[in-house]
């Protein structure tokens, strides 16, 4: 199975989050991604969340990999987001029921990705997820219409 790893090395300030959703696009484009398909605008969304829960929870910079399959096969394959931080706490997911406006990405990704998870990385952790193609923003086996409401339903309550 071959892939295309690219990654950037993002400073511990939210300004960076930005930087890191131009760098995602430049990326896709390269790849030969349309920006304005499902794909594209799900993975600069995830993106965003996890490096901005990266930057402003650790305090300290974090490394973004996006992994692109390549080859005969890759239209059937998932891209995989990767965000490896120095600190070694776990993602923590606050309750949907929550009315803060903030600290739902983790909702936002479980809900856009076809599986998400992390895992120790030295002395930090890694966050990983996986999109399949043609499920942007569509839990697995769920129409793109049902994640649009799931979605909207964690944002407003």
């Amino acid at each position: 199975m071959q892939v295309l790893q690219v990654q950037i090395a993002v400073q511990a300030d939210p300004a960076e989050v930005g930087r890191a959703r131009r760098w995602t696009r430049l990326r896709l484009q390269g790849c030969g991604v349309d920006l304005d398909a499902p794909l594209a605008e799900t993975l600069v969304l995830v993106v965003s969340e996890l490096v901005t829960n990266a930057v402003v929870h650790t305090g300290s910079p974090a490394v973004l990999r996006l992994v692109f399959p390549v080859g005969a096969d890759a239209d059937r394959r998932p891209v995989r987001v990767e965000v490896a931080d120095a600190s070694d706490q776990p993602p923590q997911r606050r309750s949907t029921a929550s009315e803060a406006t903030s600290g739902r990405g983790l909702e936002m990704v479980d809900c856009l990705t076809d599986r998400w998870g992390w895992y120790p990385d030295g002395a930090g952790k890694r966050v990983w997820c996986e999109i399949e193609p043609g499920q942007a923003g569509a839990p697995a086996g769920a129409p793109g219409d049902a994640a649009a409401l799931d979605l909207h339903r964690l944002l407003v309550g």
